[in-house]
């Protein structure tokens, strides 16, 4: 087979159940929405607590898009930088206790800056086996030595420190004197749920003189009282003029919870500085528009002050996982919106998502390589948006579905 025979490569794609298709959505985002002609019931989206079509969200980006136009014009460093872009920093920067937040136009842009800015050849990256795509192609476009420890295992992460201590070199790898460590992992993981480790992480951060990247997208909004995040939910927010530990870099997403589009990497003054200097995905993209940033201005007014919704989603939360009781299929513990059902096989899972759809329920089916072979998944995404008739219909047609197509394999 030619390299360049592209049409075998999507039928090996085709052939293996790993085929993607784009769905064409025809509604603004909610609970119920039109998706290639149909009203379902959504059950994949990340727009947790229902900002992203909020009226205030709306009339603050239309009060925005007539004053400022669409586009910024020019990268931050230029002169797209406006009004908007710095207030949400400032804004941004309070919500989550750090004396600055720097504005990227995406969450994979902001982990590719943020990684290569850290580190570099001759340093060591430290990472999650399961962390996020964006996280391991930072790590790789760094140059650094990279080395990843098993997922959440704090043990084997310190023994990895060690070695790395006593001998100065990774799986073979020299690294430099006087060189960089960074400790890098999802604050909550985006096909599991789960939270990480992180006082523990912290520790081993103190412990052996490195950094530690946090990427929060999925708790951002979603944990803590009002929505500040892992950090508020292990009690380890700054004051604003410092933060709670000078080792984090903390990276969350505007387009979950906060229903917007973008996103922001938060710390101390100097490193947060020397990442606008040196992130070649901040120096070389045009800002993302004015209107965006001023509508995510009231959307993170809004996720800060309104507690119900964080209350009806912990409510929802709860209600699923205990509800939901499978024979088959496996549901690891959850305790954020992100409840994944492990069913295995390819095949299996999508015929699990297309009788689901059948029953107007949207709901993906992940695949390799997006999580390891041998555990495709239905990735269950809750919103305060949802009532609880919703999530029991859901776990309803699971249910049924569950019996009828994996009893009989």
């Amino acid at each position: 087979m030619s390299a360049y025979d592209f049409s075998a490569h999507i039928s090996e794609l085709a052939q293996a159940d790993q085929l993607r298709a784009r769905r064409l959505v025809s509604s603004a985002q909610d609970a119920s929405m039109v998706i290639d002609g149909q009203r379902v019931l959504s059950f994949a989206s990340n727009d947790y607590l229902g900002l992203a079509n909020h009226p205030q969200v709306v009339e603050a980006t239309t009060r925005a898009l007539k004053k400022y136009g669409l586009g910024a014009g020019a990268s931050h460093m230029v002169t797209g930088h406006m009004a908007p872009h710095e207030e949400l920093e400032e804004r941004l920067a309070k919500h989550v206790g750090m004396p600055r937040a720097l504005l990227f136009g995406s969450g994979y842009a902001a982990n590719l800056g943020i990684m290569s800015a850290l580190a570099g050849r001759g340093d060591v990256i430290f990472a999650d086996k399961l962390n996020h795509a964006c996280l391991n192609d930072g790590a790789q476009l760094s140059r650094a030595t990279v080395t990843r420890y098993p997922h959440n295992d704090v043990a084997k992460l310190r023994t990895l420190l060690a070695q790395w201590r006593e001998s100065g070199c990774i799986s073979g790898s020299s690294v430099r004197n006087g060189a960089r460590i960074v400790i890098a992992t999802d604050a909550v993981f985006s096909m599991d749920g789960d939270v990480a480790p992180v006082p523990e992480l912290l520790e081993l951060a103190e412990e052996y003189d490195a950094m530690l990247v946090l990427d929060d997208a999925h708790g951002f909004g979603v944990l803590g009282y009002r929505g500040r995040g892992v950090l508020e939910h292990f009690n380890m927010i700054g004051t604003g003029k410092k933060p709670a530990n000078d080792r984090i870099v903390y990276m969350a997403t505007l387009g979950k919870a906060i229903g917007g589009y973008g996103a922001f990497v938060a710390g101390n003054e100097d490193m947060v500085d020397w990442i606008m200097q040196s992130a070649r995905t901040y120096l070389f993209s045009t800002a993302t528009p004015p209107a965006i940033a001023a509508g995510c201005i009231a959307a993170l007014n809004i996720m800060a002050e309104d507690h119900q919704r964080r209350r009806h989603l912990r409510m929802l939360i709860d209600f699923f996982s205990d509800s939901l009781k499978l024979q088959f299929a496996r549901m690891p513990f959850s305790q954020t919106a992100i409840q994944p059902i492990i069913i295995g096989n390819n095949t299996t899972t999508l015929q699990f998502a297309e009788l689901l759809r059948e029953r107007h329920f949207l709901v993906p089916a992940i695949r390799p390589p997006t999580v390891p072979q041998g555990t495709s998944r239905l990735r269950v995404s809750l919103s305060s948006n949802h009532v609880a008739d919703d999530v029991f219909d859901l776990i309803t047609a699971i249910t049924d579905i569950e019996v009828t197509l994996l009893g009989s394999k």
